[in-house]
Order: C-alpha cells, then sequence, then structure tokens
C-alpha cells in the first residue's frame, strides 16, 4: 500500500496531471460536488458523493456517432471518432464502481458498444473509500461495501494520510510511475474502516433487505400498489439522470446546414415519447412508465443477471426527486404485496 500525507494530495494530483487528464470531486459552489477536471486551485470535495454519477465518463450524456454529408443523391458517410486520450478519475465511490459492472454488462456484451468499450480502455479508476456516509446511502441493501471499493486502484483517507493501493494491472502501473513512498503499517486503514462500519449500521437506511421480487414477478407487475405509487410522478426524468445504473438512449440527427450529425443521448422512460414508434408508444399512462423503471431494476435486469439488481444504492434519486418517491419506497411497498 502507498501512503502520502493529505498536505502533499495536490502534487500527487500535479504528477497524474502531467501525463493524462484527471478528475477529482471538487465543490460545485451551491452546497454539491461535481467531477471536475484537475488544475491548480482545484480542491477535492468532502462530499460523500457527487450530484451526478461518475457514468457520465463512460457513457456521456451526448455522443456524436457518425458525420453525413448529401450531394444529390450521394451520401458520403464520415467517422466523427477519435480515440479517446488516456484519463485518470479519482474518488469514486464503491456504489458508482458498481455501476461500471452494471453498464460493462449492457455495454461489453454482444454486440460491444465500440464507444463505451473504447472510454473505459482509456479509463482508469482510483475509488475512494466512504468515511462519512449520508442518511440517503443505502449500497449495503445491494451487497456493496462501501470500505472496500473496487476499481484499478482504491485509496482510504485515514487521519492526516492518503492510502492507496492497486487492484489492477492498470493500477499498478498508475501508482508504481508516481514515486509514492510504500507503507505496511495500515492500521489507521483498518481503524477507519471499523469507524465507518459503524457509521453504516446507524443510517436510516441500514436494515432495507433486496428481497427477491424475481419470484413472483406477476404479483409485482399487477400490484395495485403502483397506482399509489406513481400518481404523483412528474414525469420529469430526474431519478434517471442522475443514476448511474440507467443506460437508455435515444438517436437523434441534426441538420447543421452543411451536414448532418447523428448523436445519441441519454432518454428515460419516464418521458411521453419513450420507445415510440409508428404506432404509438407501448406505455401510454404514467403507471405503466413508472412501473417500467422500477420493475427493471428490481425483477427484469436481476432475472437475467444472475440476481445482480439494476440499484446501488446511491441514494442520488432519494435527493432529486421533487415529489420525494424513490426506489426505496417502491421496494417497501413491493415487500408487502409479495410476501
Amino acid at each position: 500500500m502507498y501512503k502520502l500525507n493529505l498536505s502533499e494530495i495536490n502534487a500527487f494530483f500535479a504528477k497524474i496531471a502531467q501525463n493524462e487528464k484527471l478528475y477529482i470531486p471538487a465543490d460545485n459552489g451551491k452546497g454539491g460536488a461535481r467531477y471536475t477536471e484537475w488544475a491548480e486551485g482545484v480542491e477535492l470535495s468532502n462530499a460523500c458523493n457527487t450530484e451526478r454519477s461518475a457514468k457520465d465518463f463512460f457513457f456521456p450524456q451526448t455522443e456524436n456517432l457518425v458525420d453525413f454529408k448529401v450531394n444529390g443523391k450521394k451520401i458520403e458517410v464520415i467517422d466523427s471518432r477519435e480515440e479517446c486520450e488516456d484519463f485518470v478519475v479519482f474518488g469514486v465511490r464503491a456504489c458508482d464502481v458498481k455501476s461500471f459492472e452494471i453498464l460493462d454488462s449492457v455495454y461489453l456484451t454482444d454486440p460491444i458498444d465500440s464507444y463505451y468499450k473504447n472510454r473505459r480502455e482509456h479509463g482508469t479508476v482510483i475509488s475512494l473509500a466512504c468515511s462519512a456516509p449520508e442518511e440517503t446511502c443505502f449500497c449495503r441493501t445491494f451487497g456493496i461495501d462501501a470500505t472496500k471499493p473496487a476499481g484499478d486502484a482504491r485509496a482510504y483517507i485515514a487521519g492526516d494520510s492518503l492510502y492507496i493501493e492497486a487492484l489492477t494491472e492498470k493500477g499498478s502501473a498508475l501508482l508504481s510511475s508516481l514515486g509514492i513512498a510504500e507503507t505496511d503499517d495500515t492500521a489507521a486503514v483498518y481503524a477507519q474502516i471499523a469507524e465507518t462500519e459503524k457509521k453504516l449500521a446507524e443510517l436510516p437506511l441500514a436494515a432495507l433487505e433486496a428481497k427477491d421480487f424475481t419470484k413472483k414477478q406477476l404479483d409485482a407487475f399487477n400490484a395495485p400498489v403502483w397506482a399509489g405509487l406513481s400518481q404523483t410522478c412528474l414525469g420529469c426524468g430526474s431519478c434517471t439522470f442522475v443514476c448511474p445504473t440507467c443506460q437508455c438512449y435515444d438517436i437523434k440527427d441534426f441538420d447543421t446546414g452543411h451536414g448532418i450529425k447523428r448523436f445519441r443521448c441519454w432518454d428515460s422512460c419516464m418521458y411521453s415519447d419513450f420507445t415510440m414508434m409508428a404506432h404509438g408508444t407501448p406505455r401510454n399512462t404514467q403507471l405503466e412508465k413508472f412501473r417500467q423503471r422500477f420493475m427493471h431494476k428490481l425483477v427484469y435486469y436481476p432475472m437475467n443477471n444472475d440476481g445482480v439488481y439494476g440499484c446501488v444504492g446511491c441514494g442520488r434519486c432519494l435527493k432529486k426527486c421533487p415529489i420525494s418517491m424513490n426506489i426505496v419506497k417502491v421496494m417497501k411497498s413491493l415487500g408487502e404485496v409479495t410476501e
């Protein structure tokens, strides 16, 4: 394990940034944090998590796919992709790192999404163990250990020191190139882990369980509770845009006046035109749209992925929903129905 004093953390960031772009969570001036490219003066945030997830680095909100130029009946297809430069993301929490596995299961299985794959190959993830979980956190419900996040390397802030250990060859190559001192004295790390585990056990949602909703799929689908749960939903899509595991997108063409740009952008199952086809949409009511979102995360995805749920308990949707409706309330309501 590598160790450096927290007073040297900006020098550590500077060494990384000499060779690759580095992104860290930084305060946004509005009471939250967002991933920001590191430069002199950008300070690491103390926030438990960022407002937007680290998903953006691998599956951006908007992305150009291909360009077209039309001249009469001739169409020129232009591959507008550029190879991503290498980059490092520091401070990714355990929930967000787990979300990468969920996205990988979608975009790195046949047919492989080459845009996503390219970004994953160029990115190095240094996770950061939680020390101050928030009341909206419930990652342990899905078997995620906030004190031992995955990634290419993981870091701990314990006392006045930063400890980092490599978990993959990519992480090892990065850390060994930075000239950081190694240490066998990790007592402070284990003390920090024990303290965090106590905090996790005392959280309001610590007792929340992920029931096996897949065993009673029809009961869950036809449950009368959906009417009440969805009644106040505004269909704003805020929950889907802050969610680290939502993966739906739309593809559109934009006429620039001198060519066509085809791009993809995030979509939301909460929107009225989601999955719109020539005959209309298969889900006409807000109840059906609402149900689709949570059935996918709690039933459909685990049915096809060895019981892994499509939620990582980051708590962002609990904070963002303007009418305080979220997956926790849905899980509790469905749990009563399917018992």
